[in-house]
């Protein structure tokens, strides 16, 4: 990759995008479009097809078509397994493109892009294929004249919401697994980064997955998420993203057939920093990069910065230091640290956080304003505020931006009891040389992720996923295969 590739794609006009169904590109039904604007920039881009209920519908009613004639589920895993390694491979062949192209939807920097995006996706699918035909059924321990068998039944159709931040990454989280099991799969990218995740599932049919196995509609959450929420030929709803559509998401499953929803709802993830830490250096470096990495738009995001009183005030301005020395602007350029912010009205939430925060008593000591708005884009400066209470918004609301709360502690009880004083539980990161207190906190602090001396990076052998109010379920590892099958027993009296 270098600067001269990524300034060819970055000129390449985008064409306008249309709904996947049945293996065909199709518009909306009514004809409706949606504009889509690049944040680095705030110029039009493209379009994508505005989706209607009426294409939702038939979005599903291609997917359930598939899985009945089981031309897929049908297939052997053998041949499942080779169309999803081919439909890793082709990610992978066609990764710059599909990064740049992410990048220009979303304004996340291509350093990170490159990685977290198509590199990320193309493993996670190339995992599911090869954990395919490694998940057996169960024989039962039962008296002699009776067969007891547990089978491991593909749901049917899967649901899934994918968020803008990382739409190729966790788009494949659900995909891999889904597909992997023999589901067909809607999709519905987000309607403010649909671009990249759109261009990748035609990658999936280039590989031989066959037509209607994988349909994808784009188009607005309240029309066409509300569609997939209240299906009834929807078994299994997977989502990413806010918890007040997580909410709604149930209340539409509740409504329709009662189908199985799992949900990622983000959180405001503790990084707890204690005086005894191997590396304080590293540790700043570290949490500045852990919340401000995508411009903070990172569901576990150590958004909460927790450090040992001894040490505050060094420790905050090492973190700024850090923090000072990061480049935002343009997410094209390879020098760049921090890219554009998703939209401006995602901007302007963010500085409404940083207001909010200094009106309650917090010290914004770097950042806190947007930056190269001569641009036309969507850029804020990264923000560290400090002062804040357990009681802060700043504590209590996910910000999903640049934006991060320092507090400090005395004791590690006081330390356990600022982690869990959210309604939150996805991640969270300590630092110290204490092997004692390290295995305190990974068991004290409610989460589903806890990092040690580290935060960030676990790759495809674990799962993420959250506790209380960030979710259920899990993501990643060969647990979440369990989201996308039934068991059924055989029970035989021989």
């Amino acid at each position: 990759m270098d600067q001269t590739q990524i300034e060819a794609l970055r000129a390449q006009p985008v064409a306008a995008f249309s709904h996947l169904i049945e293996g065909q590109h199709v518009p909306a039904s009514d004809g409706g479009t949606m504009e889509v604007l690049s944040p680095i920039d705030g110029q039009p881009l493209t379009s994508v097809a505005r989706g209607t209920a009426a294409d939702m519908e038939a979005a599903i009613a291609s997917a359930r078509a598939a899985f009945e004639d089981r031309r897929w589920v049908g297939q052997p895993p053998a041949a499942r397994k080779k169309v999803l390694r081919k439909w890793a491979d082709l990610i992978d062949a066609h990764a710059l493109e599909l990064a740049v192209l992410g990048v220009r939807d979303n304004g996340t920097e291509i350093g990170m892009a490159i990685k977290a995006e198509p590199g990320s996706a193309a493993g996670t699918i190339r995992y599911y294929a090869e954990a395919l035909d490694k998940v057996y059924g169960e024989i039962a321990p039962t008296a002699s004249d009776v067969l007891g068998m547990i089978h491991k039944e593909p749901v049917g159709v899967v649901g899934a919401i994918i968020p803008w931040n990382f739409p190729l990454m966790i788009g494949a989280w659900k995909l891999g697994p889904a597909l992997a099991m023999g589901n067909s799969v809607v999709l519905k990218p987000s309607e403010t980064a649909s671009l990249s995740l759109m261009r990748m599932c035609d990658l999936a049919l280039e590989a031989g997955l066959p037509p209607g196995v994988l349909n994808a509609v784009t188009g607005e959450g309240a029309v066409v998420g509300e569609a997939m929420g209240l299906s009834m030929e929807v078994d299994v709803l997977v989502f990413t993203g806010s918890g007040h559509t997580g909410r709604r998401l149930m209340e539409y499953a509740a409504r329709s057939n009662m189908k199985r929803v799992y949900l990622e709802l983000g959180g405001k993830s503790p990084h707890i920093v204690f005086a005894d830490a191997p590396n304080l250096d590293m540790a700043a470096a570290v949490a500045a990069g852990g919340v401000f990495r995508n411009s903070g738009q990172v569901c576990v995001a150590g958004s909460r910065l927790l450090v040992e009183a001894s040490i505050h005030d060094e420790f905050v301005a090492a973190v700024i230091k850090v923090t000072e020395a990061m480049r935002v602007g343009d997410p094209l350029l390879m020098d760049t640290h921090i890219g554009a912010v998703n939209s401006e009205a995602q901007l302007a939430q963010n500085l409404g956080f940083v207001e909010t925060a200094q009106a309650e008593g917090g010290e914004v000591v770097t950042g806190g304003t947007r930056i190269l708005q001569d641009t036309g884009g969507y850029y804020m400066a990264p923000t560290i505020v400090t002062g804040v209470t357990p009681e802060a918004t700043l504590t209590q609301r996910e910000v999903f931006g640049p934006v991060l709360g320092v507090t400090p502690f005395e004791t590690d009880d006081e330390a356990v009891q600022l982690a869990n004083a959210t309604v939150y539980g996805l991640a969270g990161g300590v630092w110290t040389s204490n092997l004692s207190r390290a295995h305190r906190m990974v068991r004290d602090v409610r989460t589903g992720v806890m990092h040690v001396n580290t935060y960030g990076g676990a790759d495809s052998t674990v799962p993420l996923g959250g506790v209380r109010q960030s979710g259920n379920g899990s993501d990643k590892s060969m647990h979440a295969i369990e989201k996308y099958i039934n068991l059924k027993t055989a029970w035989i009296k021989l």
